[in-house]
């Protein structure tokens, strides 16, 4: 007990007992400011909560969360309020009060920092989740999400058919591989040019092990140099048979395609992004939409290794380069010289492994006698071994032939005059040459060097819808495709010369971006454009002169149509390359005096406006216009144009609210060609007065629903061309009149339910295509007038169609040609309605 009360423990517990003493006084003294920190908070708060609660009951919310809040806020008031009150003589109560302020400010802050923000990031996404629901609704109306067979889409989309691939099982193993795991969304397939990657990326679309995994959900998408994110997106949703509507935004539109996808997606989905260029990375992300099962294969020469690592495709190695040259450098005629084993060695070391450069090299050899073959090797022998592969290119540019009065490789450099990755439509080429080189109207000469040119593997020719037989030289459907970087030896090419003396000058225009010699009106300032006034006055305006005769100009969506004030006095083609939903055509063009073919093509999605197309009317020697995917402006006289071709365009204001008609604007045209044309619902008025009019082709213009009258007064008509016209219910009897008509094709024209009742009377007539017209079920009798034909004829058509001709005595010299249908849908590509 003593010991209890000894110095040592007194002196220990009277100390603790002062600490107390003190913390007391202290939380005694922090008693007043706490009081107004919770009277400041809860001031604050409570206007909030009273719109809070507004807010929720018009939403018709819950009232659970809000009623938390407002309990809590409720208690703190009743607290505040009683300390409020506290006076003086309460001072020992201070501490304990202070105590249960702080303790409720506390769990107010808590409720406010972690539930309250719970609930609000909960809120948030309900929200994104409704208008989300909102957004499917109206796209819904809009067309997006609606197509054939649920949610499933059936068949490869976007890509041509299925490539030859040669010595690359390893990487293609790989790459199934890759493709089949779960896991990674973005796969990088990488290499240099010309390594293959495309020709693997369309491969590994068409492998079964791939498409029983994706089915249908298989997007094949060419990004190129300069991409349009809004364009993809408008062709992805295309491609899913909806109907495109107009994005305000590429954030809007990868919104939208975020919303079909996920529609699209009950299966996995795979989307191939081919030739994406080192500045297009952050395009790559934006098409990272978080979608189970949905991968992403991109081909570029770069790695991204943001992207994980890629699949590199490495130079093939001797066996297999050896393998491939020889498959495509061997003739199937048996005659042809044969070269020695060390000769073919010799020629594929100096390809250094490069798949393109063997496959071209192959096909400038194939039938070649010896010499050829010798000079090959010692043209490849004497590059550098670090030489470009362009290097090497040429080396099989520089021995093609003469056709024609015309060098096959000046044809060849003609092809970098249109845009990188881009079909080129032969019936341009055509156009182009013909009047270029002299070359034959029919087309017989320019596919001869085209065929040259595929068959030495510089091209490739697609054939998107064989609609006729080739004797009949119809070549609407066909289009060419040119490799990336033969393309930049074209370019590369037509370079060579100084800029004034050069044959084809290409002018790419991208936003204000302006070639060094470019000198616009608008870039001259206001006192520029008042010195270059009085100057011009004074000693004449000095022009920038153009020697070239062929001007290409290609324009992106954010062209300000500021034009060069150019002199390019010996133009006899121009070609006009666009992307923007309006355009106007340069004010130079009416200075063109030596032009003879204005070739134009929107490459945007929706139709372009053209303006200024008056400019037209002073050029005598235009002879040949083509417009593609524009608004057909009024017509204009063209008193000198022979040929008229319009394809994907909106005709209604030339052809229906123009105050001029046709024949009058262009009395001397020879051939007329109109192809998806879906706003044509009846030919121009004035037409069947073009007398010297020799081709008339309307094709895939489906609201097309009857003929004229007085047709038979194209007295000179010789091709009569209408197929898939599919609302063509009938033709005139005046068909007949149509006395030098030697071909009349009607194909897939499946409304049509008859024939015009004096067919035979058609003494003229070689061929006459009829198949897929499902609905034509009799045949009139005067077919059988054919009989008394000179010259054999010959009908094209399906079985069904076939039968219909053995309710006939045999005619003589009538051969029936049973067509084959076509299954192949690959052709509908780009086709925009």
């Amino acid at each position: 007990m003593a010991d209890l009360f000894s110095g040592g423990a007194v002196g220990a517990v009277m100390g603790e007992l002062l600490k107390g003493a003190i913390a007391t006084i202290n939380k005694g003294r922090e008693f007043h400011p706490t009081l107004e920190s919770n009277i400041e908070t809860l001031n604050s708060l409570a206007p909030l909560v009273e719109e809070m609660k507004r807010y929720n009951e018009m939403l018709d919310r819950p009232i659970a969360e809000i009623g938390r809040l407002e309990s809590r806020i409720r208690d703190g008031q009743q607290l505040v309020n009683k300390c409020s009150k506290f006076s003086l003589w309460r001072a020992l109560s201070f501490p304990y009060y202070q105590g249960k302020l702080r303790s409720k400010d506390e769990a107010l802050k808590r409720h406010l920092s972690i539930q309250a923000t719970a609930e609000n990031k909960r809120d948030l996404m309900e929200v994104v989740f409704s208008v989300r629901k909102i957004l499917e609704i109206l796209l819904n109306k809009e067309g997006i999400g609606d197509y054939p067979g649920g949610y499933e889409l059936r068949g490869l989309r976007g890509a041509p058919e299925e490539p030859e691939c040669m010595g690359m099982d390893e990487p293609l193993s790989k790459l199934r591989s890759d493709l089949l795991k779960d896991g990674v969304s973005v796969m990088v397939l990488t290499g240099l040019g010309g390594s293959g990657k495309s020709t693997l990326a369309k491969k590994i679309c068409w492998d079964a092990q791939v498409r029983d995994k994706f089915g249908g959900n298989i997007f094949f998408v060419t990004v190129s140099r300069t991409p349009n994110l809004k364009t993809i997106v408008e062709t992805l949703i295309e491609y899913c048979g909806c109907r495109v509507p107009d994005f305000q935004s590429d954030e809007d539109a990868i919104n939208r395609l975020g919303i079909l996808l996920r529609r699209v997606g009950k299966n996995p989905i795979l989307l191939v992004l081919d030739d994406v260029w080192p500045s297009s990375e952050a395009l790559i992300e934006k098409f990272k939409i978080q979608i189970p099962d949905y991968k992403i294969l991109v081909t570029s020469r770069v790695a991204f290794p943001r992207f994980g690592t890629p699949c590199q495709l490495d130079r093939l190695d001797h066996d297999h380069a050896v393998a491939l040259f020889c498959h495509f450098a061997q003739p199937n005629d048996g005659g042809s010289y044969k070269p020695d084993q060390n000769l073919v060695d010799e020629i594929v070391r100096g390809c250094r492994g490069s798949p393109l450069a063997l496959k071209v090299t192959a096909g400038s050899l194939c039938g070649q006698p010896f010499e050829v073959w010798q000079n090959m090797k010692e043209r490849l022998q004497s590059q550098p071994i670090l030489a470009p592969l362009l290097c090497r290119l040429q080396q099989s540019l520089d021995i093609l032939e003469k056709k024609f009065s015309i060098e096959e490789k000046v044809c060849f450099m003609d092809l970098g005059l249109f845009p990188e990755d881009q079909r080129i439509p032969v019936a341009v080429l055509i156009d182009m040459w013909t009047e270029l080189y002299n070359l034959d109207e029919d087309g017989k000469n320019a596919m001869t060097i085209v065929h040259d040119l595929t068959t030495r593997n510089l091209i490739n020719v697609i054939v998107r819808r064989k609609v006729a037989n080739d004797a009949d030289m119809y070549y609407n459907n066909h289009f060419v495709m040119l490799h990336d970087l033969l393309r930049e030896l074209a370019i590369h090419q037509s370079k060579e010369e100084p800029f004034e003396q050069r044959e084809r000058l290409i002018i790419d225009l991208n936003g204000d971006n302006r070639p060094e010699w470019w000198v616009g009106k608008n870039q001259q300032g206001s006192i520029g454009r008042m010195f270059s006034f009085f100057l011009g006055m004074l000693v004449g305006q000095k022009q920038l002169r153009v020697a070239a005769r062929i001007l290409s100009i290609s324009t992106d969506e954010t062209f300000t149509s500021d034009w060069c004030d150019m002199q390019p006095d010996e133009a006899e083609v121009l070609i006009l390359n666009l992307h923007s939903n309006r355009y106007s055509l340069p004010d130079f063009t009416e200075k063109m005096s030596k032009l003879k073919a204005l070739i134009v093509t929107n490459y945007g999605f929706h139709r372009s406006e053209i303006n200024k197309f008056e400019l037209l009317g002073s050029l005598s020697n235009l002879k040949r216009i083509r417009l593609e995917k524009v608004s057909v402006p009024s017509l204009c006289m063209l008193k000198n144009l022979r040929k008229l071709s319009l394809r994907m365009c909106n005709t209604r204001q030339a052809f229906e609210s123009g105050s001029i008609q046709i024949s009058d604007a262009m009395p001397n045209l020879v051939e007329i060609s109109m192809d998806y044309c879906n706003d044509l619902v009846k030919l121009p008025d004035g037409l069947c007065s073009i007398t010297p009019l020799k081709k008339l082709s309307i094709t895939n213009c489906h609201k097309l629903s009857a003929l004229p009258q007085d047709i038979a007064k194209l007295e000179n008509l010789e091709v009569l061309r209408l197929c898939s016209c599919s609302a063509l219910i009938e033709m005139p009897d005046s068909v007949e009149g149509l006395n030098k008509l030697s071909c009349l094709d009607i194909s897939d024209c499946v409304s049509l339910t008859k024939l015009p009742a004096d067919i035979g009377e058609l003494t003229k007539l070689e061929k006459l295509y009829l198949k897929g017209c499902s609905k034509l079920n009799e045949l009139p009798y005067c077919v059988v007038n054919f009989g008394n034909l000179k010259h054999s004829i010959c009908v094209i058509c399906d079985e069904e169609t076939a039968a219909l001709w053995e309710n006939f005595p045999p005619i003589p010299k009538l051969k029936i040609e049973i067509s084959q249908v076509e299954i192949n849908l690959n052709w509908l590509s780009g086709v925009h309605s």
